[in-house]
């Protein structure tokens, strides 16, 4: 038995960092610690034992060069694909330490090692690629047990790659795992440097841990959780304080008092959201396009067919959409969630496959949703919000795709608010009179049909869905239950919203309404809520496009309250003073 403190390693693998700034310049790393870690590193378990890696010590200036005039090619073409508020954070970030550091380790596999028939590889060729992390990380740990710092430098797309392994002379079969920076620091951070530059969070570990099936969450030793429950409790009223301070900074702002109108009302609640004044930048924003289809479609409500749902989300992901003109002008970023789409989606970048169903049932037949459906796609809200959060962002826009989908939304503000059929049910995507009537009547039909209780927000979105709808609930009270602002889009956000209420009434706070739609129920559903529209452009798009048009205002709102002096800072006499 050695003599191994557990406790000493925890330590050591908390404290692990990836780092890029800091190194000491002209102090060499020594050869013998350099050969313990190595050491480490080639002490790491391996799929069949086949060992499948191999360590380039690179300390030649003039290769590091040339490796770093690599990376930051390939970083730059990864800076031009990011939104704009992305691109601008991206550019504050220090993402390699080629040079500042004395020696750099590229850690290489070879997937033929081991031979055909290595034990783990037969049914996953990749086990070889996999294992060589382990090495990566006994790398990693060493380096922190000797006080040397080590960061990992990820800019190679598969041309990168390839420029890489023909610089440092690599055979066609072995494969480029990690290039590591090594060198000697002046400290370690609490906190990841991504996560102190605010590019990113960590997730609880509480998020992370499933007992016996996924989904099922829960530390060791604890009841899994309910998600939902667990959110909706951890939801807390707008810091009124904070509020309060940013009602006084405005008053004693070089301006007079009230002069930016609603403006002032929105840097208000943005301080309240964060319990702080001034409170953060709302940006990078991103908006979550919830895509699904409905089985109501089958009434006639609609002149459009079925299959543009997934047309569109196509669409979207493309970068096509009216959606993605004006995200692209405002520097957010679209992300698009099936969560509902009756086609099969092939993957891309930007969609997040999470399907419940393939689209719902017909509300007029039957309920839209099971109970256990509509709990999972607000969960898929909460996990969204969660992961958006996590990844930087510090707003969020709904945005939903749906054929049909404004008549669920007509459902489900009926039902919130009680307002009848005739007054809250819209054109939707213009449909004509004859349409219309018939649109009224199903929706009338349904909230017969199912009578549900309004205290029951899980119960109306399971009689009347959509997938989305339950989805954009969980996303607000996700985002609430972190205290990061909501920007509401059109009439589907805004019957989302009144689920959400209906869970969480102190998630209403964390909520701005970026426009009113022409949809009449989006009216009714904001009256209700007590949210004032930012505008009022008759738009009835969806997409999330109004909530974009308004996350200008919201962002100028807080940035008023970080930069504006006040009068006595500035030195202006105040009339009322």
């Amino acid at each position: 038995m050695t003599d191994f403190h557990g406790d000493d390693f925890h330590r050591l693998a908390r404290a692990r960092r990836d780092v890029r700034s800091g190194f000491r310049p002209g102090i060499d790393v020594d050869d013998d610690v350099l050969h313990r870690i190595l050491a480490s590193a080639h002490a790491a378990p391996s799929v069949g034992h086949s060992q499948p890696w191999d360590f380039v010590v690179l300390r030649d200036r003039a290769v590091r060069e040339r490796v770093r005039d690599l990376v930051h090619r390939h970083r730059d073409a990864y800076a031009a694909s990011l939104p704009r508020a992305r691109a601008a954070a991206f550019a504050s970030l220090r993402v390699e330490a080629i040079l500042e550091t004395p020696v750099n380790v590229v850690v290489t596999s070879d997937p033929t090692r081991g031979g055909r028939h290595t034990l783990g590889r037969y049914a996953q060729p990749r086990m070889g690629t996999f294992s060589t992390v382990t090495a990566v990380q006994n790398l990693w740990l060493a380096a922190r047990a000797e006080g040397l710092g080590v960061g990992w430098v990820s800019f190679f797309d598969g041309d990168g790659e390839r420029e890489l392994a023909a610089l440092l002379g690599l055979p066609a079969h072995v494969e480029v795992v990690a290039y590591l920076c090594v060198g000697h620091v002046d400290g370690f951070a609490d906190v990841p440097e991504l996560e102190q530059a605010g590019w990113s969070r960590r997730r609880p570990l509480r998020w992370a841990v499933h007992h016996d099936v996924y989904g099922r969450r829960g530390l060791p030793g604890e009841a899994p959780m309910d998600l939902v429950d667990e959110t909706v409790a951890a939801i807390e009223p707008a810091s009124q304080e904070a509020r309060g301070a940013a009602r006084e900074r405005l008053d004693r702002m070089t301006k007079p008092r009230g002069s930016l109108g609603r403006v002032e009302d929105v840097a208000v609640t943005l301080a309240g959201v964060a319990d702080a004044c001034p409170p953060p930048l709302p940006e990078p924003a991103v908006v979550a396009v919830f895509a699904g289809d409905h089985g109501v479609h089958a009434q006639g409500v609609t002149p459009w067919p079925q299959e543009v749902t997934a047309q569109m989300v196509g669409n979207f992901l493309a970068g096509g959409a009216v959606v993605n003109a004006f995200a692209r002008q405002l520097g957010a970023e679209v992300c698009v969630v099936d969560i509902g789409v009756a086609a099969d989606l092939d993957p891309v970048p930007g969609l997040l496959p999470r399907k419940v169903s393939r689209g719902t049932a017909d509300m007029t037949t039957g309920p839209a949703l099971t109970r256990e459906q509509a709990r999972a796609a607000v969960e898929v809200g909460i996990e969204t919000a969660r992961d958006l959060v996590a990844a930087g962002n510090r707003c969020l826009l709904t945005g939903d795709m749906g054929i049909a989908n404004t008549t669920a939304a007509a459902a489900l503000i009926c039902a919130f608010t009680g307002a009848d059929p005739e007054v809250a049910t819209g054109r939707g995507t213009g449909v004509d009179d004859d349409t219309l009537a018939r649109k009224t009547d199903v929706v009338r039909a349904a909230l017969d049909r199912h009578r549900p209780d309004p205290a029951d927000p899980l119960g109306v979105l399971a009689a009347f869905g959509g997938l989305e709808h339950a989805g954009l609930a969980g996303l607000v009270l996700g985002a609430a239950a972190l205290r990061v602002p909501v920007l509401l889009d059109g009439v589907s956000g805004g019957a989302a919203a009144l689920a959400a209420a209906a869970f969480a009434p102190a998630a209403v706070g964390y909520c701005l309404a970026g426009h009113r739609s022409a949809e009449p129920g989006h009216t009714l559903a904001l009256a209700y809520l007590g949210l004032d529209p930012l505008l009022d452009m008759g738009m009835r798009l969806g997409e999330g496009t109004g909530a974009l048009l308004a996350l200008p205002v919201a962002q100028a709102a807080a940035r008023a309250l970080h930069d504006v002096a006040t009068f006595d800072s500035a030195g202006v006499v105040d009339k009322d003073a």
